[in-house]
This record gives structure tokens, C-alpha cells and sequence, in this order.
């Protein structure tokens, strides 16, 4: 699968379908977000499609939100490795 060609497919199958997409934009990193930030990160930990969802956060730039089991904070230091990878197999 392609990180943009079966974005709708993966996003059927996920754990959060079914969840309150509010849980997954916390207002801040702080409490009492850090209780909301857990209960989505939960969600995500037992989620079959994780990883494609990681994947199209880092490659669509979602700054925003919980995406793949990952904060804003998180995603911006695997983006750099992402990058940085990108760069060497080119």
C-alpha cells in the first residue's frame, strides 16, 4: 500500500472509527489533555493499521492530533528521521 493511493482503506479499518474524533485533538499536552492523550494512544496501541496511519500523518504533515499512536512533539522527530532517510535513498 501507498502512503496516498489506499488512504480510504486503511482509514475503514482503524481502531478510532468508532471512537470520538475529539479524543485525538487534545487542546494541549498538559492535564488534563495528558489523560485524553492516553486514552487515544490506547486506541491506537491495539490499532491493525498503526502504521499506515503513522505513515500518512508523516507524509501528509499532520501537525496536529494523534496520528499512528504518536503526539505532534513525537511525529516531529520521526519526521526529521523519515526525512533524512528520503534524502539518502534518492
Amino acid at each position: 500500500m501507498t502512503p496516498t493511493g489506499s488512504a480510504q482503506n486503511w482509514r475503514s479499518t482503524a481502531a478510532c472509527r468508532s471512537a470520538d474524533p475529539d479524543l485525538f485533538f487534545p487542546v494541549s499536552a498538559t492535564d488534563p489533555a495528558a489523560a485524553q492523550i492516553a486514552r487515544a494512544k490506547t486506541i491506537c496501541a491495539d490499532c491493525g493499521v498503526r502504521r499506515e496511519c503513522l505513515e500518512f500523518a508523516l507524509t501528509h504533515e499532520q501537525n496536529y492530533g494523534i496520528w499512528g499512536g504518536t503526539t505532534e512533539e513525537e511525529r516531529r522527530k520521526l519526521r526529521k528521521a523519515w526525512l533524512a532517510r528520503q534524502r539518502r535513498a534518492c
